[in-house]
C-alpha cells in the first residue's frame, strides 16, 4: 500500500479520541522527564563557572557575579516568581539560597519537599529566568533562622557535636544529604540546570571545633554527584579557619576595609574575589531598634567593590519574613541570647513585602553599567489594603485548650522541650511547654537559671509573674493547702550563630527550687501549636462569647471578610502585649509590644474571597480588636553600626 493511501484511511470517531488521547499522554510524559531533568532539554554545555585566574569564567568567557538572596523559605510559593523577575530586573544575574535542613526534615527520617518548600519548583522558575544559582545547602546556614537550620531533634543526644565528625551528627547529616542532594544533582549546570556552584556548609571558620569536618561535608557533597566548583564563606577572622582544599574561599562583610581585600588575595592569589554576602542591611532583635543601613552608603560600597573586579552576593536582595517560630536568636558579646523579630526585611533592596526600594533603584542603575542589553522593564508591585478592623467575638483559656495537646507527661524530673515523648518520639521543636506540680505554701521561686527561654508563672491559674534570663527569683504568696505551680516555658529562638549551639535545649534545662527545695513530679504539656492543633480549637466547645471577661493566657478567634480579590495587608494589635498569629491556619509569627516591630505581614495568597479565621494566641493582655494597615510599621530606627 502506497504511503499517501494510510492517511487516507478514515478513522472512526473513537479511533480520533484514542489517537488524541495518545498524543496528549506523550506531550505529558515528555513534559515530566524535561521538567524534572532539566538537563535533557537543553544543549550539552561544555565548562561551567571556573576560578583558575583571577576572574571567574562561565564557557571559558569572563563572568561576573552579580548575586542576590532570596529564601524561598522566607517567601509564599506564590511570590517565588515576582520576587525573582523583580531581582532579573535590577540586573541580578545569579541567586543564592540556604536550604533549611529543620523545615525540611521535621522528625528524623520525615521529608517535606512540598508546597513551599519545593526546592525544585524553586531552582526551575529560576532557570526559566535565565538566572544561574548559587547553592548554600548546609547543613548549617546561620541566616537568623532557629539553630541555624540544624533541626531541634539532633539535641535529644545528650552528647550532641552539632557541626562536627560526631557520628551521631554525622549520620544525620547523612541522612538529610541523601534526600536533598539527589533532588538538586539534576539541577546542575554540567546536567543543563542553573546551579553554577554549591557552598560547603557555612561561615565554619567562626566554629572551627573539628578539623575533620569540612573535608567530611566536601566528600558528602562530591559522593553523590555535585560537579560544580565549591566555595567556603566566611568573614575576614572566619577565613584563618574556614578554608577547605577543592573550594574557592570567599568573605562576608558590610563595610569596606581594603585590608580584608588584600588577605583574601594574599590566601589565594591568582583567585577570583567574591564577597559571598554583602551585607545590605541588618537584622533586628526582640526590645532592640530597627537598623537600617543608608541607600548612600550601601551604593557607595558597592561601587568600590565592583571597582577592584570583585563579583558579589547582596545578602539579602529580598529579606521576606520570618514565619511561624522560626526566627533565631543573638548571643554573641551579650549576657543572654535576645531573639530576632518575625520580619526579616532586612533593609533590603526589596521590601519584606516585596516592594522597591532607594536601594533597588540605586543597584539597578548601577548594575545597568555592567550589561550588554537593556535592563527588563519593572514587574509592577503588589497591591495592598489596609482591612477594616475587626472585632474579636470569641476567646478560650489556655487551660481549655489543653485537651487538644499531645499528652499530657508526668515526669518526677523537668524534661526540656527536645526531650519529651511526642511528635514520634523527636520531641517538641517550637512554641510553648506548660509545666505543672504542686506546691502547699508561699515563698521564694527561683529557676537556678535553667528556663529557657521565659517562662509565665501562674498559682491555681493566677498570673503572679515572669522568669526570665535576667529575673531568676519570684514571690509566691501564701495561700492554703495544695495549690498548682504552672510554669508555661516559651522557646523565643534558638541562637543561630556562635559556638553555643549544642547548648540550644529549650523548656525547663534543669531543676527549678521552691524556698530551697528542688521541685519534683511534674505534669508536662506541649504546646508546639501546630496546624492540626489551631485547626482542632476551631471545633471545641470550650469557647466563650467576649462578654466575659478571658483569663490569660487565652486564644482569642475572630472572621474578617474579603469581598473581591485578596490583597497583602499588614495586623497589628496595638493593645495586645505579646503572643502569636495565625490566619486561615497559618502561623504569621510572634508579636511583642516592646517592638520594635509592630506589624506582621499578611500575603494576599494567604487569604480567601469571603470569610477568613483569625487566631491570637495572647499572654497577657487583650484590647479585644484587630486593625490593619497597608504599609508595616518596624519601629524606631537605628543605624547600622
Amino acid at each position: 500500500m502506497e504511503i499517501s493511501s494510510i492517511f487516507r484511511v478514515r478513522l472512526s470517531l473513537k479511533q480520533r479520541y484514542f489517537l488524541l488521547l495518545c498524543i496528549a499522554a506523550v506531550v505529558i510524559i515528555a513534559h515530566q522527564f524535561t521538567r524534572n531533568h532539566p538537563g535533557r532539554a537543553r544543549m550539552k554545555r561544555l565548562e561551567g563557572l571556573r576560578a583558575n585566574s583571577s576572574q571567574f569564567t562561565l564557557e571559558k568567557q569572563p563572568f561576573r557575579i552579580l548575586g542576590g538572596s532570596v529564601h524561598y523559605f522566607r517567601v509564599p510559593r506564590t511570590y517565588w516568581e515576582d520576587r525573582l523577575l523583580k531581582m532579573k530586573a535590577c540586573g541580578i544575574n545569579t541567586l543564592t539560597t540556604y536550604v533549611p535542613w529543620n523545615l525540611h526534615e521535621p522528625e528524623r527520617g520525615v521529608f517535606d519537599f512540598e508546597n513551599d518548600l519545593d526546592l525544585e519548583a524553586y531552582l526551575r522558575i529560576a532557570a526559566s529566568l535565565d538566572l544561574w544559582v548559587i547553592l548554600r545547602p548546609g547543613p548549617y546556614i546561620c541566616g537568623e533562622w532557629d539553630l541555624g537550620g540544624l533541626p531541634s531533634w539532633l539535641l535529644r543526644d545528650q552528647n550532641m557535636k552539632l557541626r562536627t565528625t560526631y557520628s551521631g551528627f554525622t549520620d544525620a547529616v547523612n541522612s538529610f544529604f541523601d534526600e536533598v542532594i539527589k533532588k538538586v544533582v539534576p539541577y546542575q549546570y554540567s546536567q543543563g540546570g542553573p546551579i553554577i556552584a554549591v557552598q560547603v556548609e557555612n561561615e565554619y571558620g567562626s566554629y572551627a571545633k573539628d578539623d575533620k569536618y569540612m573535608p567530611f561535608i566536601k566528600e558528602a557533597l562530591l559522593s553523590r554527584g555535585i560537579t560544580e566548583l565549591l566555595l567556603t564563606s566566611d568573614n575576614k577572622d572566619g577565613l584563618k579557619l574556614g578554608g577547605l582544599k577543592g573550594a574557592l574561599e570567599t568573605i562576608n562583610f558590610q563595610k569596606l576595609d581594603i585590608n580584608e581585600i588584600k588577605y583574601l588575595d594574599e590566601i589565594q592569589p591568582q583567585k577570583p574575589k567574591m564577597v559571598m554576602e554583602y551585607w545590605s542591611g541588618w537584622f533586628d532583635l526582640w526590645g532592640g531598634l530597627h537598623h537600617v543601613f543608608t541607600a548612600e552608603d550601601m551604593i557607595s560600597v558597592v561601587t568600590e567593590i565592583l571597582k577592584l573586579n570583585m563579583s558579589i552576593n547582596l545578602y539579602m536582595f529580598h529579606g521576606g519574613t520570618n514565619f511561624g517560630f522560626m526566627n533565631g536568636a543573638f548571643a554573641v558579646g551579650l549576657p543572654a541570647p535576645q531573639p530576632m523579630v518575625t520580619s526579616y526585611d532586612y533593609d533590603a533592596p526589596l521590601s519584606e513585602a516585596g516592594d522597591y526600594t532607594t536601594k533597588y533603584h540605586l543597584l539597578r542603575n548601577l548594575f545597568s553599567s555592567y550589561h550588554s542589553q537593556p535592563l527588563p522593564k519593572l514587574p509592577s508591585t503588589q497591591e495592598r489594603k489596609a482591612y477594616q478592623s475587626v472585632v474579636v467575638k470569641q476567646h478560650l483559656s489556655l487551660w481549655d485548650s489543653l485537651h487538644s495537646t499531645e499528652g499530657p507527661f508526668k515526669s518526677e524530673r523537668p524534661v526540656n522541650m527536645e526531650n519529651l515523648p511526642v511528635n514520634n518520639n523527636n520531641g517538641q521543636s517550637y512554641g510553648y511547654t506548660l509545666y505543672e506540680t504542686a506546691i502547699t505554701s508561699g515563698g521564694t521561686l527561683n529557676s537556678k537559671n535553667n528556663i529557657r527561654d521565659r517562662a509565665l508563672v501562674f498559682v491555681d491559674k493566677h498570673f503572679i509573674g515572669v522568669l526570665d534570663y535576667k529575673v531568676q527569683e519570684l514571690v509566691v504568696p501564701d495561700g492554703k493547702g495544695s495549690r498548682t505551680l504552672s510554669l508555661l516555658v516559651e522557646n523565643c529562638g534558638r541562637v543561630n550563630y556562635g559556638t553555643t549551639l549544642d547548648d540550644e535545649r529549650k523548656g525547663l534545662v534543669g531543676d527549678v527550687e521552691f524556698n530551697s527545695h528542688i521541685l519534683r513530679d511534674f505534669i508536662i504539656h506541649s504546646l508546639d501549636m501546630k496546624p492540626a492543633f489551631i485547626n482542632s480549637l476551631q471545633s471545641t466547645g470550650h469557647w466563650v462569647s467576649m462578654q466575659q471577661q478571658p483569663s490569660f493566657p487565652a486564644f482569642f478567634q475572630a472572621k474578617f471578610y474579603v469581598i473581591s480579590s485578596p490583597k497583602d495587608t499588614f495586623i497589628k494589635l496595638p493593645e495586645w502585649t505579646k503572643g502569636v498569629v495565625f490566619i486561615n491556619g497559618r502561623n504569621l509569627g510572634r508579636y511583642w509590644s516592646i517592638g520594635p516591630q509592630q506589624t506582621l505581614y499578611v500575603p494576599g495568597p494567604w487569604l480567601q474571597r469571603g470569610g477568613n479565621q483569625v487566631m491570637v494566641f495572647e499572654e497577657q493582655e487583650a484590647d479585644g480588636k484587630l486593625q490593619f494597615a497597608s504599609s508595616p510599621d518596624y519601629g524606631m530606627t537605628v543605624d547600622v553600626q
